[in-house]
Parts: structure tokens; sequence; C-alpha cells
């Protein structure tokens, strides 16, 4: 069973999926907080989930299926950007991670294309 079709209960079919100790064990709390944590009326659920982490998955299960209300909630799962760039500009300043990510925040495009054309180490493409 995968850890969407908790969610999907938890939002909107409210069906009680812990039926033994197999699905028990295939609840996962971390995909099911994270997802939770994308709207404003279950973060706080999802908060409080992560704070009593200690609880057994079915009883985890159970306060989530009985308190957040039914609706259709859908959201993308947050990726980090792609961090190409990143290493042109600790290359070329000596920046460390944090510092390059400010630095990537204030740079232009054509700014960016310049560093790599700088920091190009030859050979073929």
């Amino acid at each position: 069973m995968s850890p969407f079709d908790f969610v999907n209960a938890i939002n909107s079919s409210k069906k009680n999926l812990i039926t033994d100790d197999v699905s028990e064990k295939s609840y996962v709390p971390y995909v099911v907080n994270r997802q939770l944590s994308y709207f404003q009326d279950t973060v706080l659920l999802a908060n409080e989930m992560n704070k009593h982490h200690q609880l057994d998955n079915k009883l985890q299960f159970h306060f989530l299926l009985n308190t957040v209300r039914n609706r259709k909630r859908f959201s993308k799962w947050f990726k980090p950007q792609d961090e190409s760039d990143l290493g042109v500009v600790k290359d070329y300043y000596g920046y460390s991670n944090d510092k390059a990510r400010q630095a990537l925040t204030i740079l232009s495009r054509n700014q960016i294309e310049f560093l790599k054309k700088e920091t190009q180490k030859g050979g073929r493409r």
C-alpha cells in the first residue's frame, strides 16, 4: 500500500486502511505529515504528529483520519532548484554554499553566463 493511499484516506475517503500489522508497517508518518504540511488547515495537525513521533503508526493515522476535515487537497512536492549555477559561483568567487546561494539571487542570467565562460576548464564538448 502506498503512503499516498493513506493521505487520500485522510483527506477524502475517510476509510480505515490500517487493519493488520502489515498495513500498519506500510504507513510512513514522514510522507503523510509532509504532504499535509502544504495546506493551511492541516499544517498544525501535521506538526502535532511530528511532535508526538513516538506514537504508534495506527494512533497517528487514526488521529489524522478523525481530525482532518474532508476536502480535496493536492499539491506537488517541493523540490530544490537546479543548483548547476551554484558550482560556477563557488568556483569563480571562492564562496561557500550559503554565500553562493545568496549571490545567485542578485546575479542576472547574463552575469551567470559570463561566469560560466570564465570558469570553463577547456576540453571538447
